[in-house]
């Protein structure tokens, strides 16, 4: 084989290594120009190769101040450098959190003559830290919450037994009977968030069967849009057919999106707009160190007042509501309904625009 042909045979074979790469990989000369941005840098970055190659790095990256200072101080000590945890890159219009380490780029000679950033996308490792610390604390609070529901349960049926007994000595005119009346309907409110505490302490075991997520969401929309008449929302339904069946729990997968829906619906106005989609991820991982699996993903949106930031971080946390009537409890239990089926419930809002659920649950058959 010819030197050249050899040659050029090698630089492909090295290109296809690069891009075959699955973080991303940036080189800068010693110029500061960049000299070559694989296909995972590009869709990090959100900059196409021909926008990367052979642009000023510090010019390309001007918000992302810290890649700046690491590559400079790569360049001029020679030295590697990583960060894991307080770099991000915003150049996609949101803010994507990246682990990066900058590797000198040296000649057989010894020669210093750029650099090498390698970036990987760390927004599922964040999200899987998220929901960890979340299950603790749901972990904690199950456990003082059982412990506190058997307290309250037996005195609150004598509560209750006693108000009855008292309502039969009252005649049907008397102004004590009312008052009887609103004893039992509060002692049945409590007892009501008792055993939702109880449900949340206390797991059942999965009643696995192939359920067919597509019906479900079909059944509930049907149900909705007909007590809600009166509102004139528009339901859309955007659902990939290919997807199949799961092996799931199909009464807590019902009651799952049953919340998620209702609660989109109570916060519309009279025109409002809710969205229910589903599509299948390729290539998430639960875990850090667990294979790329197949998951599908439902998403429950809205286009309703959204959800201040103040109140994001609060909002699977048992009691914690904004409406003037409920317990608190409905969204702790859709996070416990998604765990228990190993998979994951995130939230986006934009107050003022709405507010988007989405629920990844695993693509087992």
């Amino acid at each position: 084989m010819p030197i050249k042909q050899r040659q050029k045979y090698r630089d492909d074979y090295y290109a296809t290594v690069i891009d075959s790469v699955g973080d991303g990989v940036i080189v800068v000369g010693s110029n500061g120009l960049i000299t070559l941005c694989n296909p995972a840098a590009e869709q990090i970055t959100g900059f196409s190769q021909r926008q990367a190659q052979g642009a000023e790095f510090n010019k390309l990256f001007t918000l992302e101040t810290t890649l700046i200072e690491m590559l400079a101080k790569t360049m001029r000590t020679g030295i590697t450098i990583s960060d894991h945890e307080n770099v991000v890159v915003r150049s996609t219009g949101k803010i994507t959190p990246v682990a990066v380490t900058c590797y000198p780029l040296v000649e057989g000679n010894g020669e210093n003559i750029g650099a090498i950033l390698t970036l990987k996308d760390i927004t599922y490792i964040r999200e899987l830290e998220a929901a960890v610390r979340q299950a603790d604390r749901l972990s904690t609070l199950g456990t003082l919450a059982a412990g506190l529901a058997h307290e309250v349960k037996n005195p609150l049926g004598g509560i209750k037994g006693s108000a009855q007994l008292m309502e039969r000595e009252f005649t049907p005119d008397s102004d004590l009977r009312e008052y009887t009346r609103v004893i039992i309907r509060e002692t049945e409110r409590i007892d009501h968030i008792i055993r939702e505490l109880l449900e949340l302490a206390s797991p059942r075991a999965l009643k696995l069967s192939p359920v067919n997520l597509h019906k479900i969401l079909g059944d509930i929309l049907l149900l909705q849009k007909k007590a809600v008449v009166d509102k004139d929302i528009s339901f859309i339904k955007q659902l990939d057919p290919s997807i199949p069946e799961i092996m799931a729990d199909e009464e807590l997968l019902t009651r799952l999106f049953l919340n998620l829906i209702c609660n989109a619906i109570d916060v519309l106005d009279v025109d409002g707009r809710l969205t229910v989609t589903s599509r299948v991820l390729s290539d998430y991982r639960m875990t850090h160190y667990e294979r790329h699996s197949r998951m599908v993903a439902i998403e429950v949106s809205d286009d309703g007042p959204g959800i201040p930031q103040r109140d994001l971080e609060n909002i699977w946390t048992p009691f914690f509501t904004t409406k003037t009537a409920g317990t608190g409890l409905g969204l702790t239990i859709c996070h416990k309904i998604v765990a228990e089926h190993r998979g994951m419930i995130k939230v986006e809002s934009d107050p003022g625009h709405g507010t988007k659920f989405t629920v990844l649950l695993p693509l087992v058959r």
